[in-house]
């Protein structure tokens, strides 16, 4: 039996995060540890080609429009046969033209930062593989990024951002910072954390990551 097929997609048209390759090496590590096949691409061609029969695909700090409208119907087609989309970081700020993207397949739209600074993240929901590990409070540096509307309702959410433990906060005392739902037929994840090159080195922040990719592919 062949290995389950995960794609990282790390295309920009807006900012690009210099951690992507950070981000691309830790996920291909992660597929070593978990007997996944991964490839990285920045093509939406290759994109669009490698969707049929992936088990995920992982948008990791994409910006900006980039997809064609091949890879749209691809994802939409990915997600209808059961796939999964994660997105990291930046995932939010991605296809601001395309609303099914941004407010149904990740579940919000970014809407500004702080500088990046410290702060705590607050675990609510700790029987999911991605927080199972983690205590109800979990101190990271990132950007702490806004969005544009609550997802909670429509989404089930992790985790959030405690507003007290950083400045720049806009969404006051519910601020979800990683959720997960069903969506299409498909598994969508989302975690707003991700932006420095040192997070995708902590063990903790790997086994977050690999968490939500199991949940998503449906290996968890």
């Amino acid at each position: 039996m062949s290995a389950p097929r995960i794609v990282v997609f790390t295309r920009t048209t807006g900012f690009r995060h210099d951690s992507i390759p950070d981000g691309i090496e830790a996920f291909r590590d992660l597929g070593a540890e978990g007997g996944l096949e991964v490839s990285a691409t920045e093509d939406p061609d290759e994109l669009a080609a490698a969707l049929p029969g992936s088990a995920a695909v992982v948008f990791l700090s994409t910006s900006g429009d980039v997809l064609t409208d091949d890879g749209r119907r691809a994802l939409r087609a990915h997600l209808a046969d059961g796939g999964g989309f994660m997105g990291v970081h930046g995932a939010s700020t991605t296809e601001y033209g395309w609303p099914w993207f941004g407010e149904d397949v990740v579940g919000a739209v970014f809407d500004g930062h702080p500088e990046l600074q410290r702060g705590v993240v607050t675990v609510e929901d700790h029987d999911h593989p991605a927080t199972a590990h983690l205590g109800d409070r979990w101190e990271f540096t990132d950007e702490w990024y806004n969005f544009s509307v609550n997802p909670r309702g429509r989404v089930r959410v992790l985790a959030t951002a405690d507003e007290t433990t950083y400045t720049g906060g806009r969404m006051g005392a519910d601020h979800p910072m990683v959720w997960c739902h069903e969506l299409a037929g498909g598994r969508s994840f989302y975690t707003a954390l991700g932006h420095t090159s040192e997070c995708f080195g902590d063990p903790g922040f790997r086994r977050h990551l690999l968490g939500g990719l199991t949940w998503t592919a449906r290996l968890a």
